[in-house]
């Protein structure tokens, strides 16, 4: 099994060292030469994750994506959503044909109001059962320190799901399968949206009480938009266990961990940050802030209560004050 890797930030980076460490020789798609040549040379990413090494020998670098795609099998897609578009704008419609695709994005495709399943299909022709999901609870830095942590892989094939899940289950992994496609990747999409305004809460100096009721609802707001989402697919015989580890344990730890950028993001904006400043500050994509605006266009279709992911996106989106917004939550949470 020749694996492609499709992105070079630091979640690329984590399953990049995930699949050498079990032994996996990968292409990996890095756009910057001066990057490979770095990376071929000192053995590890210099932008993220840099304590992460490689044995450069299971490294196939190459700044030409096709390259990557014709040589490999299954392709791990780990761009953020935001810049999907860009990275496959020059693949051939048929590029894909034939292969396996693990997508490791969180996110909407903001231009289109897409998950990339939907993206795929319509450009590449892609049918969903070569399309699984990874997702977590899983920080791409305990990931790179060997802490133990747990992804889960999604699709309608769950065996095949758990055929792909064996390439990445290590000392420091354990993986789990799911057949739900669908409503982990919108978990996935809404988990950011509510981190984004835990850390708006602690911004705004709302203590651990309030977050755990906060949090707590956000859960609830979660799986009532999911089983809407199921309903829309004819899934509604599925049986989903929503306090387990992709969903519940997903949202909690993008809420509460000091490595989730979403809930960083969010804590800029409580303390007063301009979202364009914050946005410069961070320095990296919180997922959460394009998610808010797709969720609340995908919800005018959807029409699940989700006030709590509505408010976050009048704050970033229609300039509610964010005391405001959060005045307004309080009176929502049970």
């Amino acid at each position: 099994m020749q694996f492609g890797m499709i992105g070079s930030g630091s979640w690329a980076t984590a399953l990049s060292k995930i699949l050498t460490d079990n032994g996996n020789t990968i292409h990996w798609w890095v756009r910057n030469t001066d990057t490979i040549n770095y990376m071929q040379q000192r053995k590890h990413n210099p932008h993220y994750l840099s304590a992460a090494y490689f044995n450069k020998e299971q490294l196939l670098l190459h700044n030409d994506i096709n390259e990557v795609v014709a040589k490999s099998d299954v392709l791990v897609i780990a761009v953020p959503s935001a810049y999907i578009e860009s990275a496959l704008e020059e693949l051939d419609k048929n590029a894909l044909e034939g292969k396996k695709v693990i997508s490791a994005i969180k996110g909407i495709l903001p231009s289109c109001n897409q998950l990339l399943n939907d993206y795929l299909a319509q450009h590449f022709n892609f049918p969903l059962e070569n399309y699984f999901t990874v997702l977590g609870p899983c920080h791409a830095e305990e990931v790179a320190a060997e802490k133990l942590s747990y992804l889960t892989f999604s699709g309608v094939e769950e065996a095949e799901a758990g055929n792909l899940a064996a390439f990445f289950k290590t000392d420091y992994l354990n993986t789990v399968t799911n057949h739900d496609i669908m409503g982990v990747q919108y978990a996935a999409v809404l988990k950011n949206i509510y981190a984004l305004g835990a850390g708006i809460a602690h911004g705004l100096e709302y203590g651990d009480n309030f977050q755990s009721v906060y949090i707590a609802n956000a859960a609830d707001e979660m799986v009532k938009f999911s089983r809407k989402v199921i309903k829309d697919f004819s899934l509604e015989n599925t049986s989903i266990n929503y306090a387990s580890s992709v969903y519940l344990g997903d949202l909690l730890v993008t809420c509460y961990s000091l490595y989730s950028r979403n809930r960083t993001f969010g804590n800029m904006i409580g303390k007063g940050y301009s979202v364009k400043s914050a946005q410069l500050e961070l320095n990296m994509v919180a997922e959460g802030y394009n998610a808010s605006k797709c969720i609340f266009i995908t919800n005018k279709t959807v029409q699940a209560e989700i006030p709590i992911a509505t408010t976050i996106y009048q704050i970033l989106w229609e300039h509610v004050p964010a005391i405001e917004g959060f005045k307004k939550i309080e009176g929502l949470l049970m």
